[in-house]
């Protein structure tokens, strides 16, 4: 099966994510949540808030009670008693009446806002002076302002953050359905790789892959599964494949994806059970002789040696299959991108997609993209990267000073 080697456009490897199914739902924690994606539709039991409530300290009040007040006319009110703290007031304010209410406070039956206490002055403990004039509603919140009974309030497939998770504890949710996140396996492949905390003999070098996909794994909602090192050994690539997909839910392969007298992946692959090769070459740099193949409904992908190759392909085109399979209701979109000026003139061969790594710098008040010069291989380019520019595959190059998105690399931008 090596002359199966013909490039599939980037946009048509994507499209084989949907093939892919999810890797089901589970029920964590509430506080275990953060970074999940919700496996479920979540609609609102009751109003948020359930009770009219205030947003500043000062008084209860009826806002027809104020109009026309001013500093040199104010307006002078019967305090009727204040609000207790998570207590509804025993107490109803008419008008010419207020009720002094802190942040938060319920407002009494017949308020319908809360003047500040800054424009207030108390003449005695049951006289008020006002001095601003107040519309309805001002300083206060409204039954379920927030959200409506029955309304829906954070779809299924959203990834949460802090902000959800406390809106889960809102309403209530001690417990959340969530996908299972993705087990993703890794296998560093090639005669010439040890282990990190081996010294590498002349011609050797370390295990990087397994340890720089492993984070990107983390990043995308996966977990890393490392199977270790295999030789060019063809059987033995096969056994560790094999027993690899027994505990994971997709396969990266690192090494031998490129066309060479030792390149075993794809004969491998096809020897997985139900196996089919999808892809083998896609039209980008670096990464181009990647392989996408499936063993029954789990992808298994072969990545280039070179890791910088390996980071790039895994960031463009291998993360959007976790995030599917992850439940990511994101899945293969283009997610967040930085809009930045080229610093320099930047040349590239048609009829392939060319991903450059960038630093960001701020400069005469604007944000440059200035390209990281390196030979493909050195993994300084991408150490100094905060992001890759996308070169399009009939696209000749970029001009200095065009603006352009920067796809973030890492959580740290």
């Amino acid at each position: 099966m090596k002359e199966f080697f013909k490039v599939t456009p980037l946009e048509s490897v994507l499209h084989y994510a949907s093939i892919f199914p999810s890797c089901g739902i589970e029920t964590v924690p509430l506080e275990r949540s953060l970074g999940r994606v919700l496996g479920i539709d979540i609609v609102s039991e009751t109003d948020l808030p359930d009770f009219p409530r205030s947003t500043v300290d000062g008084y209860a009040v009826r806002a027809a009670s104020t109009f026309g007040a001013t500093e040199a006319n104010p307006a002078y009110l019967a305090v009727v008693g204040t609000v207790a703290m998570g207590q509804r007031p025993g107490f109803a304010v008419g008008a010419g009446q207020a009720a002094a209410v802190s942040t938060g406070g319920m407002l009494p039956e017949g308020a319908d806002s809360v003047v500040m206490v800054e424009h207030t002055e108390a003449i005695d403990d049951t006289t008020l002076e006002v001095y601003r004039s107040i519309p309805p509603g001002q300083h206060v919140i409204e039954i379920g302002e927030d959200f409506r009974r029955g309304a829906p309030i954070l779809a299924q497939g959203r990834r949460l953050r802090p902000q959800e998770v406390g809106l889960l504890a809102a309403f209530g949710k001690n417990t959340v359905p969530v996908y299972r996140q993705p087990r993703i396996g890794i296998i560093s492949t090639g005669d010439e790789v040890v282990a990190v905390e081996d010294t590498p003999a002349p011609g050797q070098i370390r295990d990087i892959n397994t340890y720089a996909l492993g984070g990107f794994i983390r990043e995308a909602g996966g977990i890393p599964l490392a199977f270790g090192i295999v030789k060019d050994d063809l059987e033995a690539l096969f056994k560790t494949c094999a027993s690899a997909l027994d505990t994971s839910d997709m396969l990266l392969i690192s090494g031998g994806s490129s066309v060479g007298a030792r390149d075993y992946t794809v004969d491998v692959l096809s020897r997985l059970p139900d196996p089919e090769i999808l892809v083998h070459g896609i039209p980008i740099s670096p990464g181009k002789p990647t392989i996408l193949a499936r063993s029954g409904k789990k992808a298994v992908w072969g990545l280039p040696g070179h890791v910088v190759s390996a980071m790039v392909v895994f960031k463009m085109v291998v993360e959007p299959f976790v995030r599917h399979i992850g439940g990511d209701g994101s899945g293969a979109s283009p997610g967040l991108r930085i809009r930045a000026r080229l610093s320099r003139n930047l040349a590239s061969a048609q009829g392939r997609i060319d991903f450059v790594r960038v630093r960001l710098i701020q400069r005469d008040g604007n944000r440059w993209a200035e390209p990281v010069l390196g030979k493909s291989g050195l993994i300084h380019t991408m150490v100094q990267a905060d992001g890759l520019v996308e070169i399009g595959m009939n696209t000749e190059g970029l001009d200095r000073g065009e603006r352009v998105d920067v796809i973030p690399l890492g959580s740290f931008i």
